[in-house]
């Protein structure tokens, strides 16, 4: 089972000064709409070709967003299965703009 994390529990995890390693899995186009802070884009169709370029440093956290919270559970799963800890947020980047951040752009 994937682990899920809710975004308030992902704001607390960034006001607290956690190591995260936020990984957008949306498309380009979705990821220049809207996006959290300092995060990477690997669009989930290319991420298991692009797995070398996630190297999250030990006691970091990888969390993994889309739009909703569907494709970033696949993503979380693809690098479950190549042995990198992965968190899932749940509701995405829209749960994000309306319990959040109504100032990142709903789409």
């Amino acid at each position: 089972m994937i682990e899920q994390i809710g975004v308030r529990q992902l704001r607390e995890m960034i006001v607290g000064g956690e190591r995260l390693l936020l990984l957008d899995v949306r498309q380009p186009w979705e990821h220049e709409t809207a996006r959290l802070p300092e995060s990477v884009l690997i669009p989930l169709n290319e991420l298991p070709e692009r797995l070398d370029e996630i190297e999250p440093q030990a006691g970091t956290v990888v969390v993994c967003y889309c739009h909703h919270g569907v494709r970033s559970l696949s993503a979380a799963a693809i690098l479950g299965d190549a042995g990198i800890r992965a968190v899932s947020l749940a509701g995405g980047i829209d749960a994000w703009s309306v319990a959040i951040d109504p100032d990142v752009p709903r789409y």
